[in-house]
């Protein structure tokens, strides 16, 4: 697998979106402005609530198939190698990780088998679109870390996959999860979540590593990233967190993640978090306390890193 220099963009993206004008600027801009390599585009979707069986991957608000093939047309028109990326979430606000059922079975309740059905045939479909238009990687799942122990629906579900898909296959886990799943031989590269706090890197590398070795497979973070607020830098991961701006949190959080990265010739790579598909007028910057990197300090520090790396 070749280095990954790449980022998130258009997270939460509702239909229309990707087929605005101002997507298609913001696009070019990430590039620009962070010599990015690699775009990670997440198809967003719903589920009611953490135990219900049914994906609404086809609801009115969804991308639609013809947007994310233009999207990708338009970010290999830049030079840009696409990476897919299915998502769910649960519309309650409930974070996906909390997706669960009962391990066995139990009649009139709601069933794990029922929910990789539905699964299957969201992410089915999006393995043969990815197909169609050449992605370069695609993202099997994201943080489901309840669903993480469901092996053999797992295995099942990626063979499927590679019926429609000859890429390369990643499973995005989230922090702290690297070296819980059982099933990595299943996929082509290990992937993770890289929100671990500033002081931290060192040690969670250390750990991560030895599944690397393990595994003997290429690893590179699916998400990293850091709000520009009091405090984030220490708790990346929280994006609830209250706190007044700090573009200075953020610039740390980056330096010190690439610091310890680049020492470390396993971790190839990065789909850094996020890049808006609306970007807010330059002259905000200083005022947004969110992941976005437009118009701040971070930025000028991912483009040094990316340019930097081989």
């Amino acid at each position: 697998m070749e280095t990954i220099k790449g980022m998130t963009f258009g997270f939460m993206s509702k239909r229309g979106d990707w087929q605005n004008p101002r997507s298609r600027e913001s696009l070019r801009l990430m590039q620009e402005h962070c010599s990015v390599e690699h775009v990670i585009l997440p198809i967003t979707v719903t589920q009611a609530h953490p135990q219900s069986v049914k994906i609404d991957w086809q609801a009115d608000e969804v991308v639609t198939d013809e947007e994310v093939k233009e999207l990708i047309a338009y970010a290999k028109s830049l030079g840009l190698k696409v990476i897919l990326k299915p998502m769910v979430n649960v519309a309650d606000g409930t974070w996906r990780a909390h997706i669960n059922f009962f391990d066995h079975d139990v009649p009139c309740e709601p069933k794990w088998s029922e929910w990789f059905a539905s699964y299957g045939e969201y992410l089915n479909h999006y393995a043969q679109l990815a197909e169609e238009t050449k992605c370069e990687m695609f993202v099997v799942g994201c943080e489901l870390v309840n669903a993480d122990r469901r092996e053999a629906e797992w295995r099942s579900l990626i063979a499927e996959v590679r019926q429609r898909y000859q890429g390369l296959i990643t499973y995005n886990c989230d922090k702290y999860q690297e070296d819980h799943l059982t099933w990595w031989d299943a996929v082509d590269v290990i992937s993770s979540s890289g929100y671990y706090p500033l002081a931290s890197w060192e040690e969670e590398l250390d750990r991560i590593e030895e599944v690397v070795k393990r595994e003997q497979k290429p690893f590179f973070f699916c998400e990293s990233g850091c709000p520009s607020r009091v405090g984030s830098e220490y708790l990346p991961n929280d994006w609830t967190l209250l706190g007044q701006v700090s573009l200075d949190a953020q610039s740390r959080w980056f330096q010190a993640m690439f610091a310890a990265c680049d020492k470390r010739a396993w971790v190839q790579g990065f789909g850094i978090w996020d890049w808006k598909a609306f970007l807010y007028d330059l002259d905000q910057a200083s005022q947004d306390t969110d992941y976005a990197l437009y118009g701040k300090p971070a930025e000028a520090i991912i483009q040094k890193f990316y340019k930097s790396t081989k």
